[in-house]
């Protein structure tokens, strides 16, 4: 094995929080987790838990249990438990700055407004993991933002989703297997919906 990997989606637990915007960092975790031969069939640091393997690398992959708001506190634990460094943890979250769609890969950075990210940030005590920002849009002007990312997508977003998923699981696999800035060349543009 060439290292591990950590890679973190962020949601709520619970039934209720499944098909949320909140909760695409879970999902797109499950797609990750299928193309490592590997399953979340236990809890472990607070979390949902799953290892695997891809392109040489042991991936360990990781659904907080915390809730969003306390997120931080399952991956530092984590990363500390299998001595991860944070230019190996990439934490995958929603967006509602970015368009519904769009996929966008960071080396570092701030929280953006989102408090799982903020989070990781405190608890690590570092912004330098790597994230997958993935776009839910802002919702109607004026809207209560906590409404519109604990709202399920309509009918007619559910195909945008579906392909956001898809690449963002496939961008998280080449972070995996070449860095940070392979996968950013290749996955962060527009979504496909806008592309001419």
């Amino acid at each position: 094995m060439c290292g591990s990997r950590l890679v973190v989606g962020l949601g709520n637990p619970g039934a209720q929080y499944r098909d949320t915007r909140h909760n695409l960092g879970f999902r797109v975790a499950d797609r990750v987790a299928a193309g490592c031969c590997a399953s979340f069939d236990r809890e472990k640091h607070e979390g949902l838990w799953a290892e695997g393997a891809h392109a040489g690398h042991r991936v360990y992959l990781l659904k907080p249990l915390t809730f969003m708001n306390l997120s931080g506190n399952s991956v530092a634990r984590a990363a500390r438990s299998r001595g991860v460094a944070a230019a190996d943890i990439l934490v995958v979250a929603d967006d509602v700055n970015l368009p519904l769609g769009a996929v966008r890969l960071r080396g570092g950075g701030g929280a953006g407004g989102h408090n799982g990210l903020k989070s990781v940030i405190e608890r690590l005590g570092t912004n330098e993991f790597h994230r997958v920002r993935l776009g839910v849009g802002g919702g109607a002007a004026g809207g209560e933002l906590s409404g519109h990312v604990l709202g399920a997508f309509r009918p007619d977003e559910r195909a945008a989703v579906d392909a956001m998923v898809e690449d963002a699981a496939a961008a998280v696999l080449l972070w995996v297997e070449m860095g940070i800035e392979a996968a950013m060349n290749r996955h962060n543009r527009r979504p496909r919906a806008e592309e001419g």
